[in-house]
């Protein structure tokens, strides 16, 4: 078990000397002795972590990731490299206690209004039980200085992102995940009033467009489907193994999804309109904006049959001109002619 509690930068070479004397043997600063400390936890939290996440994430050369590994194994730490892979701690080996500055601490607050907001009820719970043994080891003014920020953080989220009747439909994905089982959903889809009993194999789970979505090869269409995770009615665990063992990737799908055929749309909008559609703009597939005169020009690449992309114009076209293509002006028309003939039989 890792305990966690916050210590002063100062106390550091407490916790760790073996490390620190090493730094100070090879540089004055604490700056090395802060990332090797990290290194250190990085290499716990995974079996093998490679040279070039840990030179990712601390934005320094493969050179000295190789050099600051050297200097924990003359510390003492147990690491071992494998050819080609990574680099890992020798089963067994613990590490002292990790240490949060109280602004860390502050993160994971945050973080708990995010969760609250946009995922379900079961693993919101879980985040706030895990954060709740973060503070309840605490010192008793680092408490303070928490609870005194947790009424200036307010998260509002609008759009229902789940189903309220299954409120563990996150948690169960994410075993379906880890654990490589089928899953059982009853799933109502947009052009239907009823949900459909489905068995699915779950590959991944995104974010986007202010929904979480499930990917996962679905046995009763016998493809790949994604999945709105608000439209889920009912969501159960099975003993099924997965049926495939090597399924794609979530960024492989989304690259054989992508629609080759697509068309240059340009728009010239009022500059006030302009800056409110920058929010929602890229949901649209939104490439480039320039100045013109008083006004902004955007460019748009969309799908060729695309619908979508003409009624969110519609939201603001009393703003904005359409400069081409001549046919996406037809569709605009067709629809306003619809709807001022709907207008009229009332």
């Amino acid at each position: 078990m890792i305990f966690f509690q916050i210590l002063p930068q100062k106390n550091k070479k407490v916790i760790y000397p073996e490390i620190y004397e090493y730094c100070q043997m090879e540089s004055d600063t604490l700056k090395r002795f802060d990332r090797l400390v990290a290194i250190l936890i990085q290499l716990q939290s995974k079996k093998i972590v490679r040279a070039q996440e840990m030179a990712e994430r601390f934005q320094v050369s493969h050179r000295t990731i190789y050099r600051d590994i050297r200097t924990l194994e003359n510390a003492g730490v147990p690491v071992f490299g494998e050819a080609g892979s990574g680099y890992s701690l020798v089963e067994g080996y613990r590490l002292p206690p990790v240490m949060f500055t109280r602004e860390e601490a502050a993160s994971f607050l945050a973080a708990e209004k995010l969760m609250k907001q946009f995922t379900d009820q079961g693993l919101g719970k879980n985040f706030e039980s895990a954060l709740l043994k973060i503070k309840s080891i605490l010192k008793g003014t680092e408490k303070d200085w928490l609870s005194n920020l947790e009424d200036y953080i307010t998260v509002h989220n609008r759009v229902p992102v789940f189903n309220k009747e299954v409120p563990n439909a996150m948690e169960l994905l994410l075993e379906s995940l880890a654990e490589k089982k089928q899953i059982k959903l009853y799933y109502q889809s947009l052009n239907t009033s009823q949900s459909k009993e489905r068995y699915i194999e779950p590959i991944g789970i995104f974010h986007e467009n202010q929904f979480w979505y499930i990917l996962g090869y679905c046995h009763l269409r016998m493809d790949y489907r994604q999945f709105r995770l608000d439209r889920i009615y009912g969501i159960f665990r099975t003993e099924l193994p997965f049926s495939r063992l090597n399924h794609l990737s979530v960024a492989e799908y989304k690259k054989q999804k992508q629609i080759p055929h697509n068309v240059k749309v340009r728009i010239l909008a009022d500059r006030i309109i302009a800056n409110y559609l920058q929010y929602d703009r890229h949901n649209y597939g939104f490439v480039a904006q320039k100045e013109c005169n008083n006004k902004i020009e955007m460019i748009f690449m969309i799908p060729e049959n695309d619908g979508w992309f003409v009624r969110w114009f519609l939201t603001y076209a009393d703003y904005a001109e359409i400069l081409e293509p001549s046919t996406l002006k037809e569709k605009v028309k067709n629809i306003l002619q619809k709807s001022i003939e709907i207008i009229n039989k009332k």
